[in-house]
């Protein structure tokens, strides 16, 4: 059965009008991107195919552009479609941060690590550097590492808030194995680096751990 002879209230389309983005499955949002299906199958059909094939929606699409080519059913069109829309996320959240209102939602601060930093190969460490109405100052990657970790140096953490005239900061890092659990390692660092910002008045408000699903925030842990 084509889609356009599904009950109007569970087209993709429709549905999303109607409910929301939220209320979509992640192949029904992909079916939306590659609007019609492949062998016979409809959108949603052939969406959950390449779900299945590559692993979910995070491997999918932590491919680039020409990788996505490669896959059956997607082609050039559809791949610059994808990439375009992460891109587009992308530049979403940093907006949020970059027009100079105060920081209101962590969440936001989680989301954008999260969009920049899952899918590295290496366990890469960044901050968020914030004035004193916590507006975002910038963002930058400072460490980077092999599979196992990345070395984390406070001291140049501190150099950097400084010279960004911060006076809080965000961090985060990725977990490339997927877990966000935070490591005994990740607990010990953020000890550090909370106790060497602090020496300089720079407040460090959270360490969000990027990997599979949400991001973990330490502070609603308890552990910044």
């Amino acid at each position: 059965m084509h889609i356009r002879d599904w009950p109007e209230t569970e087209r993709p389309r429709e549905k999303l009008l109607a409910r929301g983005p939220g209320s979509l499955s992640d192949a029904e949002l992909l079916a939306l991107f590659l609007g019609s299906g492949i062998a016979g199958s409809d959108a949603v059909a052939s969406a959950r195919a390449l779900l299945a094939g590559q692993g979910g929606l995070r491997r999918l699409l932590d491919r680039d552009a020409k990788a996505l080519t490669r896959l059956r059913g997607i082609g050039p069109a559809r791949a610059c479609l994808l990439a375009a829309a992460l891109e587009l996320g992308q530049r979403h959240l940093a907006a949020q941060l970059e027009r100079g209102e105060a920081l209101g939602d962590p969440a936001c601060a989680g989301r954008y690590f999260a969009q920049r930093l899952r899918g590295q190969p290496h366990e890469v460490f960044a901050v968020l550097y914030l004035d004193t109405r916590h507006r975002a100052l910038g963002f930058e990657e400072l460490f980077r590492g092999g599979i196992d970790g990345a070395e984390v140096h406070p001291r140049v953490l501190v150099q950097r808030a400084l010279a960004h005239g911060a006076a809080a900061a965000i961090i985060g890092h990725n977990h490339p194995s997927g877990s966000p659990e935070p490591s005994a390692a990740d607990r010990a660092v953020t000890a550090r680096i909370k106790q060497a910002l602090a020496l300089v008045d720079v407040r460090l408000l959270d360490h969000f751990v990027i990997g599979d699903g949400p991001p973990t925030s330490m502070a609603q842990r308890g552990l910044v």
